[in-house]
């Protein structure tokens, strides 16, 4: 069986209220022996870090979406903070740039997005990066932190930008993550950067209840179906699936200081 990291799940989102006991019993199951809970800033309850505090193996994360970036307030940023000091805190996130919905406006979005980057890289935390139809602005953005060595570590998470793309956050030492976007069938330009990604620099995600891979697309995403984006990424690459999704473990465990399970290749 695989091991498995889901790097990214919203578990304590509504959709799993009524079953999300068997929900993590299913994870358990299917091979994911790490997750990491993202939530939302802007309540003053952070559910994500008290799932992660009841599971020895589940870690959080907390940051204010590009979406909501038109609510940022001091009082948000002071729990961010605070909640980063806690020991289950690996990352803050998501934050970025979505030009997609425009649900926040495009310069509070990024005045936003730079302050949790500063935050980040003071608190020397890794990032969980949204960026949805910004690439261009977020990446010079990214560019002129990394060239002023002010650049934290982190992921582009839920990637579906192309390779060319992928170099320039490869650069700047970001890591990649594949939901089950990687698994649709229109989704050549992702299949050339699974083929294309340094070994050391590949995660897995479900994104949950979002976006369900195939053969699961349509249904309520959960963190079991990362096996189904592992396998194929695995495939994409030509490796065997054990090996690929140990290997995407041990990143993961890299970019997030989080120690690794005992290793049974």
């Amino acid at each position: 069986m695989m091991r498995l990291f889901d790097t990214h799940c919203h578990i304590t989102d509504e959709r799993f209220d009524e079953d999300r006991d068997a929900v993590i019993a299913r994870m358990r199951e299917a091979g994911v022996e790490l997750a990491l809970v993202v939530g939302d800033a802007q309540t003053a309850d952070q559910p994500a870090f008290e799932l992660a505090e009841a599971h020895s193996w589940m870690y959080a994360a907390t940051g204010l979406h590009p979406h909501d970036a038109s609510k940022w307030t001091p009082e948000i940023s002071d729990r961010i903070r605070a909640y980063m000091a806690r020991p289950k805190a690996v990352a803050l996130g998501e934050i970025g740039l979505d030009y997609h919905y425009d649900l926040s406006p495009r310069e509070a979005q990024r005045d936003v997005f730079d302050a949790q980057m500063d935050m980040a890289y003071e608190l020397d935390k890794p990032v969980i990066l949204h960026i949805r139809e910004a690439h261009g602005d977020a990446t010079d953005m990214m560019l002129q932190r990394h060239r002023a060595g002010r650049m934290p570590r982190g992921v582009m998470h839920c990637y579906t930008g192309s390779w060319e793309s992928c170099k320039t956050y490869l650069d700047m030492g970001l890591y990649v993550s594949f939901s089950g976007t990687v698994t649709f069938k229109n989704a050549p330009k992702l299949w050339e950067v699974a083929k294309n990604l340094p070994a050391d620099r590949i995660l897995v995600e479900t994104d949950c209840p979002y976006m369900a891979p195939v053969p699961m697309r349509g249904q309520r995403n959960e963190p079991a179906f990362v096996a189904y984006t592992a396998r194929r990424v695995a495939e994409l690459r030509g490796e065997n699936e054990d090996a690929f999704a140990w290997q995407a473990l041990l990143n993961g465990c890299r970019l997030f200081s989080i120690p690794a399970p005992e290793s049974a290749l």
